[in-house]
């Protein structure tokens, strides 16, 4: 097979006005925080990027006390349609400054520059936009009698994908009337701190949205503040678990959208080299850090073989390595924490049986890389076939029936996503009903669209986000707020 090789096409990172150091985000404005001030790095080259303020309970207080005035203020009482125009205000911003956003996300997370400018930015634009669309017919929802807002919510996100996740809990919250408290992972609050400058080129009103940055006990600040209404929580399922547990007994409601083991199903009547792009993407985007990502696959036995020398051959393409150039298809793991777990559940893929195969690519130097991964010969008892790994290595079981790999698809305390590949349509919806999984695509794989909600089952969490259903967990009914 002929190899190409590919100059260089670096994305410049003059779009991006990095300050030395950034301060908490409350009632409209920058302020200092009262914790340590902590850094934030580049993954793919360990350099420091900023500085940024460590939220404490005092600095939460604060925030949530800001949220609450503005939510009795000038926001609850502003008519939805209204409302919908700084979500359309902020939708527009974000799209004048999309390269802003996408060179900063790469830089802060390390996915490659590619997919932040045409996935992650557009895509947290598009929910703004449809969010506030709905913002004046709540009503027409299907929600319940006299959809209402519930007051403040507190929203925890992660580091996978720290804009797109910030849009997803931000626009319904404001679209139904609520005012927010946000907390971004440690690792990469960049992009968040800039969101926070487009509230104010907005000119949203102060106090609708804070954010505050810090590493879990700001988090949990957030969580156990008694003027938090709902807490709305991307994360571990380890962290998801905590939090239920924290606000067991008390008022506030939650949604919870947390790990996941997702099966990838190939059937032997499949279009292969559709599939092959789709387990490809599956599993390698954003490096395998994806809460859904399909990093089981399933394939019918008769059609193993082939299929494991279409991967290997395809996986051989991919190029490994700065995610600020133009051409990488696989950026830096985020964290030196997150490398060591990978290598980790790596290690004991192995010592426990299973075969283990890699692109052999050559890494950069600086920063934390691991290389494309995939395990054959993996048993349904096997680590890596049960626990989340959260990096670009796949385990490859097969299946002879379709009741085969439905019940090996279902073995797993997980149920966030699934795939199937087949061209019997009467057999996707056959797989689709008996999965136990959240979101089931048919022939593609990790497609997300602001109208169709998305959310989990068991250890996967509860409650959906997105489209008309995620509407739901941001409002109350029949009542007054």
């Amino acid at each position: 097979m002929p190899t190409f090789d590919y100059a260089p096409a670096p994305e410049s990172r003059a779009v991006v006005n990095l300050q030395p150091s950034y301060g908490l985000f409350i009632n409209g404005e920058f302020v200092d925080g009262s914790g340590t001030a902590f850094k934030t790095i580049n993954p793919a080259t360990e350099e420091s990027l900023a500085e940024v303020a460590e939220a404490t309970t005092d600095d939460v207080d604060r925030a949530v006390k800001a949220a609450r005035a503005a939510y009795r203020g000038v926001w609850g009482r502003m008519s939805g349609a209204d409302r919908g125009k700084y979500l359309f205000r902020i939708a527009r911003i974000m799209q004048e400054r999309s390269r802003e956003l996408a060179v900063l996300e790469t830089l802060d997370n390390g996915k490659p520059i590619k997919e932040s400018r045409d996935v992650d930015v557009p895509l947290a634009a598009a929910h703004f936009f449809y969010h506030a669309g709905w913002a004046d017919k709540l009503g027409y929802a299907a929600l319940g009698p006299d959809p209402r807002p519930l007051g403040v919510v507190g929203q925890v996100i992660p580091w996978n994908f720290p804009l797109l996740m910030l849009a997803w809990k931000i626009a319904p919250a404001l679209a139904c009337g609520n005012t927010v408290v946000l907390k971004p992972a440690e690792t990469t609050p960049l992009t968040a701190l800039l969101f926070a400058q487009i509230c104010q080129q907005a000119d949203l009103p102060p106090g609708v949205v804070n954010i505050v940055t810090g590493a879990g006990p700001t988090g949990q600040a957030i969580v156990d503040h008694p003027g938090i209404d709902k807490i709305a929580f991307t994360g571990s399922t380890g962290v998801g678990k905590m939090i239920a547990r924290s606000i067991a007994g008390t008022r506030k409601r939650a949604t919870l959208e947390l790990g996941g083991k997702a099966a990838n199903i190939v059937f032997d009547d499949a279009p292969l080299d559709q599939t092959i792009e789709g387990i490809v993407n599956g599993i390698f985007f954003n490096q395998g850090q994806v809460c859904c990502a399909g990093s089981r696959l399933l394939v019918q036995e008769s059609i193993a073989d082939d299929v494991e020398r279409r991967l290997k051959r395809r996986l051989a393409t991919l190029r490994v390595g700065d995610p600020m150039d133009k051409n990488t298809d696989v950026g830096a793991i985020n964290s030196r924490r997150q490398l060591d777990r990978i290598t980790e559940l790596s290690a004991a893929g192995e010592a426990e049986g299973a075969t283990r195969w890699d692109t052999d690519c050559p890494l950069p130097k600086n920063g934390f890389w691991f290389r494309p991964t995939v395990f054959t010969g993996v048993s349904q008892s096997h680590r890596i076939a049960q626990e989340e790994i959260f990096g670009p290595v796949l385990s490859v079981l097969t299946f002879r029936t379709p009741a085969e790999a439905v019940a090996k698809a279902n073995n797993t305390p997980y149920g966030l996503s699934a795939g199937v590949w087949t061209e019997k349509g009467s057999r996707i919806l056959w797989m689709a009903d008996q999965l136990r999984a959240g979101v089931v695509w048919a022939n593609t794989f990790n497609q997300f669209d602001p109208t169709s909600p998305f959310g989990g089952y068991k250890e996967s969490g509860y409650g959906r986000e997105g489209g008309r259903h995620g509407l739901e967990a941001y409002v109350q009914t029949g009542g007054v707020a």
